[in-house]
């Protein structure tokens, strides 16, 4: 591909990506996409990893745009995916950009609305995955002494 061809911003997975970047850390901006996912989604479409993202053909952007949606058909092992045995569906699925976080919050609200104890943990801001908490994690004010205020120091008014 020459110079004349080289796209030097691109949309994948509606993230806007520098043509500069390597394919491999290109396609783990997109939000659900890791570095590993992305090499595991890249070898399996035969496309070089170490390939400028801005030298690909539209042939192979549409590939990655596919393997992305359904990720499933590329022949990704099912341990790879961010979401397996879906709450709702059953299915193993891997999500992407702002489906990610929308399924995320809509798990906490869940957790809520059920009353489990990471639910509990989510609505005091506690944390929530069994960490310590008896000395790290304050994010109220400092503990300790105050100090006075608008007392005057001690030698200021004797003159």
């Amino acid at each position: 591909m020459s110079v004349e061809e080289f796209k030097h911003i691109l949309r994948i997975a509606g993230k806007d990506i520098e043509g500069s970047r390597k394919s491999v850390v290109a396609l783990s901006e997109v939000k659900g996409v890791g570095y590993n996912l992305s090499q595991v989604i890249l070898q399996s479409l035969n496309i070089n990893p170490y390939l400028r993202v801005g030298f690909l053909t539209d042939k192979e952007l549409s590939d990655i745009e596919n393997a992305l949606k359904n990720i499933g058909t590329v022949g990704v092992p099912k341990w790879y995916l961010n979401r397996q045995k879906d709450m709702d569906s059953g299915a193993d699925i891997h999500l992407i950009t702002s489906d990610l976080d929308f399924t995320q919050s809509n798990d906490i609200e869940r957790e809520k609305s059920v009353m489990s104890w990471r639910g509990y943990r989510h609505m005091f801001g506690l944390r929530v995955r069994g960490q310590c908490t008896r000395t790290t994690g304050r994010k109220a004010t400092a503990v300790g002494v105050k100090k006075a205020a608008g007392k005057a120091p001690a030698g200021a008014g004797a003159k």
